[in-house]
């Protein structure tokens, strides 16, 4: 069965984008566009989709409303995916978006709609309850973070930084034992620790720490 999307954005030409771009696939079904927070929350509740996608700021308020969103459909909707877009690289709001667990959420740059490859990934994988973090941003944050200081790194060790930084680009511990040249147990010992320094919990999922470890990584370089 198609994966049905709800889709919010004040924009009439990135909706119409979309709907062009999802109309064109087999897998997915757009159920409805909406502009603004309380259309796509009636949306929602009238079409029951898959996947939701939210720009972060739309009407009434122009400021998190994509995030609000995703916020109160964890509660109502629990079972709803949601892709977040965002124009900019805002590592507070990512923050917020996987506070309640990295499980059916995505953020991408809003430069994502353009690229279907990207973006049915992320649809089909918060369909699936995976979680998708921008690569984009991913990239930019480390590039800066390289440049500066933070409280994140006082709190680890040059390796510990060092294995995190790759974490935060999404890597497994294998990648990252090969890429360091480690035994997956010294990854897994360093992966340990580094949770343990970030107070990362044990009872979270293993997906829902390492996006966290990442977003403290990232949220930290922007500082």
């Amino acid at each position: 069965m198609a994966v049905r999307v709800v889709a919010a954005e004040d924009s009439y030409l990135i909706r119409e984008s979309l709907r062009l771009l999802l109309d064109a696939q087999d897998d997915l079904e757009l159920v409805a566009t909406v502009a603004n927070l309380p259309d796509l929350l009636a949306a929602v509740d009238t079409h029951d989709p898959d996947v939701v996608i939210t720009d972060i700021r739309m009407p009434p308020g122009g400021s998190d409303e994509g995030i609000q969103a995703a916020e109160r459909l964890a509660t109502t909707h629990p079972a709803v995916g949601v892709v977040v877009l965002s124009q900019y690289m805002e590592p507070e709001f990512a923050l917020r978006l996987f506070d309640r667990g990295s499980r059916g959420r995505a953020y991408l740059l809003k430069e994502r709609v353009g690229d279907l490859k990207e973006l049915g990934h992320a649809i089909t994988t918060v369909g699936n309850g995976g979680s998708v973090l921008d690569p984009l941003v991913v990239d930019a944050l480390v590039d800066a973070r390289t440049r500066r200081e933070d409280p994140v790194r006082s709190r680890l060790t040059p390796r510990e930084h060092e294995v995190l930084g790759l974490v935060a680009q999404g890597m497994s511990n294998a990648a990252i034992a090969d890429a360091l040249t480690l035994t997956s147990r010294a990854v897994e010992k360093h992966v340990t620790a580094i949770f343990q320094k970030l107070d990362l919990h044990p009872d979270d999922t293993a997906v829902h720490r390492r996006v966290r470890a990442a977003l403290a990584y990232l949220a930290a370089s922007d500082t």
